[in-house]
């Protein structure tokens, strides 16, 4: 293979995310409890998972067994290993650690999981990068209200400075929320909250999550002065239907809703266009002495965040309509081709996603999530997925152009599910995500082996080349 310069920075994070309940399975397992993704049942494509509250036998819930990591961990991050990673992004399940959420004390067990996880990557040279609640609010917080209580706050910063202290030295790079913005959007996943709960309900629950990580991230710096603490934005980015200003101000008043929730992370302060929102609605926030200070001194270190499509938005885009990855903004794109689940393609959305982000704050930048969910289809022992590759060929060739021709700081590229996982939207397993196929199909049935796709050593090649086969690739070099 020829040796060229590399086309991405030096120490450039290359790896895959996961989340613990969609992968771990083992739910009651080690004195774990429920959270609120163990209440979500399975959904056909295109349709909204429902939510129960108790377990119901004749009920199917993707989470209970996901593809069982809690017990194949080690030979999953051995080909994580096998694929080059130099980063790999996974949370820890609140439950595991305090089950009810409010303990006294942690659960060891729960502790000593993560301590092998955490252990085996360093093993391999691969950075951890935790994420501290990833759509699993346990259900024992319920009788607080989850979220919209201010005592979850308090419970949510003794779980993670538990973590935080524990890792200390083994763990760098820390997220606090996953996709936090999703409150608006998909807010029993982001924190127990009903999607038909009012607006004052959801606005607290977002106060008091916004606050909480302001928390946490002055804590993380106090426990360890190299502690990099991120948020993690859900990549909605958007473009005006048309060039009428009616469509450009309903674009941007679209892209306000969700972009306030790291207007406050990044910048400490709820901004003005935020404060008039919620005095129009005469919603007032539950803030208490001290809290304004806590969110200038919580401001994140890095902005990590999820792509997978763009929006198209404008005049007639009302408020934040649930629907398609949580949203319906009454418009489509017809220059973009869509996914089998109707997600819109849009390679080139990555670079204006991380130039509005860039320009916006200033900080560096971290992809946890891109990939595409599609069914795969085992012939011989063996799964070819060109689509995958093309997919992620055609979102990296636009992200090189976001570092070297504009400028855009990025830490690092992972992947969303490099393992196949439980689809959130769906609960689905054939939607899969992954270079690595797991033998499980959408009611946990199956031997759960593990198989190397194709674009398992596609992407191997791309991290070995730090990005130079993207390029050697089409010339024929190798």
């Amino acid at each position: 293979m020829k040796i060229t310069m590399s086309i991405f920075p030096e120490n450039f994070l290359w790896g895959g995310s996961t989340s613990a309940e969609q992968i771990e399975g083992a739910y009651l397992t080690d004195n774990k409890l429920l959270s609120t993704a163990d209440m979500m049942t399975l959904a056909k494509k295109g349709k909204s998972r429902e939510i129960t509250t108790a377990i119901e036998e004749k009920k199917f819930y993707p989470t209970h067994k996901a593809i069982d990591f809690y017990h194949h961990y080690r030979d999953d991050i051995k080909l994580f290993a096998e694929m080059g990673f130099s980063s790999y992004r996974f949370s820890i399940a609140w439950t595991r650690i305090f089950p009810h959420g409010d303990d006294n004390s942690p659960n060891i067990v729960g502790l000593k999981f993560y301590d092998e996880v955490v252990n085996l990557c360093l093993k391999y040279k691969i950075t951890p990068i935790v994420t501290l609640q990833h759509f699993d609010t346990p259900m024992g917080l319920q009788k607080y209200g989850f979220w919209e209580s201010r005592k979850v706050v308090d419970f949510y910063i003794k779980f993670a400075t538990t973590v935080l202290k524990h890792f200390k030295g083994r763990v760098k790079y820390w997220l606090t929320f996953n996709e936090i913005n999703n409150m608006t959007t998909m807010p029993w996943n982001a924190g127990g909250i009903s999607l038909n709960a009012n607006q004052d309900t959801k606005e607290f629950a977002a106060y008091h999550q916004l606050l909480a990580s302001a928390k946490v991230v002055k804590i993380a710096h106090q426990i360890d002065s190299g502690n990099k603490v991120g948020m993690m934005y859900n990549g909605h980015f958007s473009y005006p239907a048309t060039s009428n200003p009616k469509d450009i101000i309903g674009n941007q008043e679209f892209q306000k809703k969700l972009l306030f929730y790291a207007d406050v992370q990044a910048r400490g302060y709820y901004p003005s266009y935020k404060l008039k929102e919620l005095e129009r609605n005469n919603i007032k926030l539950p803030i208490k002495s001290g809290d304004i200070t806590s969110l200038k001194e919580g401001k994140v270190d890095f902005i990590s965040f999820s792509y997978y499509l763009t929006h198209v938005c404008g005049a007639k885009t009302k408020g934040v309509i649930k629907g398609l990855n949580g949203l319906d903004t009454g418009y489509t794109n017809p220059y973009l081709s869509k996914s089998e689940w109707g997600w819109p393609i849009d390679p080139e959305g990555l670079r204006y996603g991380l130039n509005l982000l860039y320009d916006r704050y200033q900080l560096p930048l971290m992809i946890v999530e891109n990939g595409l969910g599609s069914e795969d289809k085992v012939v011989d022992g063996q799964i070819h997925d060109p689509y995958r590759i093309k997919y992620i060929r055609e979102h990296l060739l636009q992200l090189e152009k976001a570092i070297n021709y504009d400028g855009v700081e990025v830490l690092g590229y992972l992947t969303w599910g490099p393992i196949d996982l439980v689809s959130a939207s769906t609960g689905e397993m054939k939607k899969r995500y992954g270079f690595i196929y797991v033998d499980v199909d959408n009611l946990g049935q199956g031997t759960f082996a593990r198989l190397r796709k194709d674009s398992f050593y596609w992407y191997k090649k791309v991290i070995q080349t730090n990005g130079n086969y993207l390029i050697t690739e089409k010339r024929g070099d190798c």
